[in-house]
């Protein structure tokens, strides 16, 4: 039912035009007089018929045909209907019925009540003798049209509506039948969506919940091991450098699988797949993206940058991304952020100093945000788990944070090396590639001696 209706709603129109003008033919054949041209009903027929063709296509064209014609009989440009084809006007109903089928809401309205006056029009055509002089069924009107339309304008002009309003049912109901069984396909491809929607909501709890608890595990496990690696090595110095060493390496180890671990967990998507993680070379473009966001931002960079396993330069950036956000979330737009990588130490330490609004203007402009948040317990527990340390606070007119993230002494960076080559891991692959500076991808400015130092470690 539902392609022969989706056909019918498309071509409908066209072809009962097609059938409509060759039945008038055929029936009239025999009072054509020998030509269709020198019949009297050929230019009503031939509106009639193209109002029909054009009624599901073009609606407000139909209604156009409709209205010439009438408008031709009236200014007798048009030959007015005789008794033997004055149902051509009937083919004004039949497009009612696919316009009311097809058309838009405020368009069916302008149909039904344009051809309520064209009714009114036909039986003033069909009544008065100085058009159709009481065509069809009715005796001429050779008194005036006064009595004429008195005694049976009403009746014609009930009978034409009657023929109007069959037709406008037809295309009501058709019409009501596909916009219902439409309503049903939405409620159908909704509550499917919805199950759907259920399954997944489901999976990924279940998956968040599996996530945190194997996190958790982990993270006591390996900072156990850690802790335990670092209390025996500090505690035992007067012991063989090779043993030092090895609690040394071991430390190391359980931090980077730690860091390692939660970014695998917090990179796996929905499908399973591990999606890439930031790095140390996606901060310029994060200060430019702030920038844009009406953040001053000063960055600079100085000593010579050592290459970092890839938890940490994820941390780092998480760090970097979460101070800017902060900055401007209480600092708002045009906020000064001054931010700073020190790469002298025997790790990187990092500075972020930013301006805070006042504290009644930041109550004022959001009072139902909470007061302590889980941005600075989620740095610090970066920091922590990279190896390192955080802290924040304010310092007068500014807000500061300084991270610190280790990453050995200088003598173990080729054993670092050394180790992530052999794993060929995830932080081993660049180990043999020159270290460059975090923010030199942008022109963003670097000191001169960090220059130096890169270009003599090049």
């Amino acid at each position: 039912m539902e392609p022969v209706l989706k056909f019918a709603r498309r071509w409908g129109a066209p072809v009962a035009a097609v059938i409509f003008f060759f039945l008038w033919c055929v029936a009239e054949a025999g009072r054509m007089g020998g030509s269709w041209l020198s019949w009297s009903g050929n230019w009503p027929l031939a509106l009639m018929t193209l109002a029909v063709a054009t009624a599901s296509w073009k609606p407000v064209v139909s209604l156009g045909f409709t209205v010439a014609l009438l408008a031709g009989q009236l200014s007798h440009a048009l030959p007015a209907m005789y008794s033997n084809h004055w149902a051509i006007y009937l083919g004004s109903f039949v497009a009612l019925g696919f316009i009311l089928w097809t058309a838009p809401p405020r368009l069916r309205y302008i149909a039904a009540g344009a051809n309520v006056v064209a009714a009114a029009i036909m039986a003033f055509l069909m009544l008065s003798w100085r058009y159709g002089n009481g065509v069809g069924w009715y005796p001429p009107a050779y008194a005036g049209d006064r009595w004429m339309l008195q005694d049976y304008g009403w009746q014609l002009f009930a009978l034409l509506l009657l023929i109007a309003g069959a037709c406008a049912a037809v295309g009501l109901l058709l019409a009501l039948y596909q916009e219902r069984g439409s309503l049903f396909r939405a409620r159908e491809l909704a509550q499917s969506s919805l199950k759907e929607t259920e399954i997944d909501l489901i999976v990924e709890q279940e998956r968040t919940r599996i996530a945190r608890d194997l996190h958790d595990v982990l993270a006591h496990s390996l900072a156990v091991i850690a802790a335990q690696a670092d209390g025996t090595r500090y505690l035992s110095k007067d012991q063989p450098k090779a043993v030092l060493n090895a609690l040394d390496t071991i430390a190391r180890s359980a931090r980077r699988a730690l860091v390692d671990a939660q970014r695998v967990i917090e990179g796996v998507r929905d499908d399973g797949m591990v999606t890439p993680q930031p790095r140390l070379s996606d901060i310029p473009a994060l200060i430019e993206g702030m920038q844009r966001g009406s953040l001053k931002i000063h960055p600079s960079e100085s000593g010579s940058p050592v290459e970092l396993s890839t938890g940490q330069e994820m941390a780092v950036f998480r760090i970097v991304q979460e101070c800017l956000t902060n900055a401007l979330k209480h600092g708002g737009r045009g906020t000064d952020v001054r931010l700073r990588f020190d790469w002298s130490g025997p790790g990187l330490t990092l500075h972020v100093a930013s301006g805070v609004a006042p504290a009644g203007q930041e109550d004022a402009a959001n009072p139902a945000a909470p007061r302590v948040g889980r941005g600075l317990p989620g740095m610090r527990e970066r920091a922590h788990l990279a190896g390192g340390w955080l802290t924040a606070g304010p310092d007068g007119e500014q807000f500061r944070v300084t991270v610190f993230i280790p990453y050995g002494t200088r003598d173990r960076r080729a054993a670092d090396d050394a180790d992530g080559a052999e794993a060929g891991g995830t932080f081993g692959e660049n180990s043999g590639a020159e270290a460059r500076p975090a923010l030199a991808a942008t022109g963003l400015p670097v000191s001169a001696g960090a220059a130096q130092e890169a270009a003599g470690r090049g």
